[in-house]
């Protein structure tokens, strides 16, 4: 078979897997994209097949886009602005306190550098709660809770690469500093907003001048990866310049027709086959050998993200809803449990692979956290969603009041 026939063969192979595993997880007591993922790690630990290469930049540059201006475009903006504080606090404030706590305790407990701490806080600060908002609206779960879990996790996602690229090219450099990595950050934020505005604009130019879906989708679809290319071409944040070019269009889409049927449909069905495929590959490039030596220090750091989680979600909330009222408790706890890790930041530790300026247990600790956040989060995500997002408690206790 040529190169060209094996890839063709294997985005066969896992389409049918994906097909298959979703029928499969309509009975599973997991969320789908757990599933994906276990069943990745199972088919690539089977003897005789070889575990998959993923390049970052496959990642990033063919995934990652059309799934953040996926979350952007169809995001209830009348909803997110009843959360905009709480989102922007977590998006901001508690990025950059989740990065500060995992690298202090990493370096604490984990006996890694200083540098080497703080760039694996920055690869694990994106959270990817896909499977926890997708579960969220099947159910009766506040529009508020999902606008605020889709909203801060979009946002989250922007700030956590801009300041995994400010670290990394801080420690580039070979003279990282506090007032270097600021200084980076907010060119690369600022620059991807400035790009993905401009290209929103151009977008909707466009868009007013289309009078049928066809063509409107391949405007969207040109804006997406356009949006976040300028910006990676001018070395700022593309996923700031995607999100910024969705939320222009969000704002404005009533008016050109952006939100009809079609436009809704053929984006949600472009992402569900980009994350089943995308979970299916991480499950099956998992170095399991590596991480077997390793599994000590992977599950103290895993233990690390999660206090890094709770600490901010907590705090800010507790400061922005003193009484719950706004933002009640189960609001909180579910906020704090579904951070989960997921293929960003696979992405940003497979892009520290071979890089002679980081220690290699970075990556190698950074994908095995983003596995047993899939499982350890991800699989009682179910029940959890019926308690504390709905107000529904399991049989036989009685449910919490809703808020």
């Amino acid at each position: 078979m040529s190169s060209a026939q094996r890839f063709l063969a294997l985005l066969v192979g896992l389409c049918f897997l994906a097909a298959v595993l979703r029928v499969v997880s309509r009975r599973a007591p997991v969320p789908y994209t757990v599933v994906l993922a276990l069943a990745g790690i199972g088919v690539g630990a089977l003897p005789g097949v070889p575990r998959s290469q993923i390049s970052p930049d496959l990642i990033l540059l063919v995934f990652v886009p059309g799934l953040v201006f996926e979350a952007t475009i169809t995001l209830d903006a009348a909803q997110l602005r009843r959360v905009l504080a709480a989102v922007i606090s977590l998006a901001t404030v508690g990025v950059a306190a989740t990065v500060l706590v995992i690298g202090s305790l990493a370096h604490l407990w984990l006996g890694l550098a200083w540098t080497d701490a703080m760039l694996l806080g920055a690869v694990l600060a994106p959270t990817d709660p896909i499977a926890v908002t997708t579960l969220l609206r099947r159910t009766q779960a506040s529009p508020r809770l999902s606008a605020m879990l889709e909203g801060e996790s979009l946002f989250n996602d922007g700030t956590g690469v801009a300041v995994f690229a400010a670290l990394l090219a801080a420690v580039a450099s070979g003279t990282p500093s506090a007032g270097d990595v600021t200084l980076r950050f907010l060119e690369i934020t600022l620059g991807g907003t400035a790009i993905g505005l401009a290209c929103g604009a151009v977008g909707v130019a466009f868009l007013r001048a289309v009078g049928e879906p066809q063509t409107e989708i391949l405007v969207t679809i040109a804006l997406a990866w356009g949006s976040y290319l300028a910006a990676d071409l001018a070395h700022t944040s593309g996923i700031v310049a995607a999100v910024a070019a969705g939320l222009v269009l969000a704002a404005v889409g009533r008016r050109v027709a952006l939100h009809g049927r079609e436009m809704t449909d053929f984006w949600q069905l472009l992402a569900f086959v980009l994350n089943a495929i995308l979970f299916l590959l991480i499950g099956t490039a998992l170095p399991t050998r590596e991480l077997v030596g390793q599994m000590g220090m992977v599950a103290a750091a895993f233990g690390i993200v999660l206090l890094a989680r709770a600490v901010p979600v907590y705090a800010l909330l507790q400061v922005l809803s003193p009484r719950a009222r706004a933002i009640p408790w189960r609001w909180r706890h579910m906020i704090a449990w579904s951070g989960l890790r997921g293929a960003l930041s696979v992405a940003l530790a497979l892009s520290l692979t071979g890089n002679t300026h980081v220690d290699q247990r970075v990556p190698l600790v950074a994908y095995g956290v983003v596995v047993l956040s899939l499982v350890v989060q991800g699989g009682p995500i179910r029940p959890l969603a019926r308690l504390w997002a709905t107000g529904r408690a399991p049989a036989g206790s009685q449910a919490q009041s809703p808020a």
